[in-house]
């Protein structure tokens, strides 16, 4: 039996990004709740902390796409360099030994803030927002830079300024929406009923529906600079993903990844009610799978999406891993984070409005 190692290493690149992804998008989001305040982040912490925590794993999970560079990155294979003049152009920076180095240094520093963030979960409200302040500047430029180089060189004759931001911010917002479905699912059984109110929740619905918007706007605003500048250096990557087989993909992920839950987000009784909250939350995590996957596979599969088995068995493992971590974390500590000083009168607001 012969192994096609780029199918295994594209499909492995899809599922770890998906699911690194929840745990860094974790992360600025509790940086931004820090910084910014609001009940909705008393509730949804120690879910994103959890989430935080599976960092350094996925980190050491990464190394075996190093291992498989020249699988996935014309850049990669120096036989593909020589003959291609944009690829010698940036051979400066998109060289493996280079690229190793920031990637693991990308690694090290998000374990590192990882670390410290949920160190600190314990102490002063105040240095926590001290640090978020460094760390959201630093996970930011981390991210947008692991973007170019881990996603966006897949399309190596291809660079976008929109797209950097655009990748961080739909790891937010699959993370809030991930955060939203285990708070509902948690609150009945646990203390987070105390403070999951439906105020609350209509909080976090519409948090989740303002995440869609800018998700969505920079989709487009991407989309509109390189069609109106038509230029022969921009257009490939939606060549690439907007024809043929891939046309029905990327309207799929247009009308059920943003207007479908968009339109029901709209209306304040459906992000009230718990249950239909997590459907509506559960389908942008849905949609952001298959966001990822029709990001990775056309420079792969010019012809048309072609998943396979191991999409599959990649996306199910990597993810039975990363929840064995995530509920490891939430059950070492308390859902509600009483040390916060906020907490008291959340309390006494949520039993006010019951």
């Amino acid at each position: 039996m012969v192994i096609d190692w780029t199918v295994v290493c594209r499909a492995y690149l899809v599922a770890w990004t998906f699911w690194a992804g929840i745990g860094l998008g974790g992360m600025g989001i509790l940086f931004v709740q820090y910084l910014t305040g609001g009940n909705w982040g008393l509730a949804t912490r120690r879910i994103f902390e959890a989430a935080a925590a599976t960092v350094p794993l996925m980190s050491v999970l990464f190394l075996p796409l190093l291992l498989g560079l020249p699988n996935l990155y014309a850049w990669a294979r120096p036989g593909d360099v020589s003959a291609d003049a944009v690829l010698q152009h940036k051979a400066l920076y998109l060289n493996v030994p280079f690229f190793t180095v920031r990637s693991v240094t990308y690694l090290v520093l998000w374990s590192v803030l990882a670390a410290l963030l949920l160190r600190w979960s314990a102490g002063d409200l105040r240095r926590l927002q001290k640090f978020s302040i460094v760390g959201a500047i630093l996970l930011g430029v981390t991210v947008s830079f692991a973007a170019i180089d881990w996603l966006m060189s897949l399309d190596a004759d291809w660079y976008s300024t929109m797209y950097p931001p655009l990748v961080a911010m739909s790891f937010m917002l699959c993370a809030l929406a991930f955060g939203i479905i285990t708070l509902v699912r948690l609150a009945p059984r646990t203390e987070l009923a105390e403070i999951a109110t439906p105020q609350l929740l209509n909080d976090l619905g519409s948090l989740l529906l303002a995440f869609l918007m800018l998700w969505a706007y920079m989709q487009y605003f991407q989309y509109l600079l390189i069609w109106a500048g038509n230029l022969s250096d921009e257009i490939p990557f939606y060549l690439r993903r907007a024809d043929g087989g891939w046309q029905p993909v990327a309207t799929f992920v247009a009308v059920a990844g943003f207007f479908v839950p968009f339109w029901f987000l709209l209306f304040r009784p459906l992000k009230r009610n718990p249950r239909t909250l997590a459907w509506i939350a559960g389908l942008v995590v849905v949609m952001h799978v298959v966001d990822v996957y029709w990001l990775i596979a056309p420079p792969f599969e010019p012809a048309g999406p072609s998943p396979n088995v191991l999409d599959v068995v990649a996306l199910v493992v990597l993810g039975v891993v990363w929840l064995a971590a995530l509920v490891w974390r939430l059950r070492a500590q308390p859902l509600l984070a009483r040390n916060d000083i906020r907490i008291q009168a959340a309390l006494e607001a949520a039993h006010e409005t019951a």
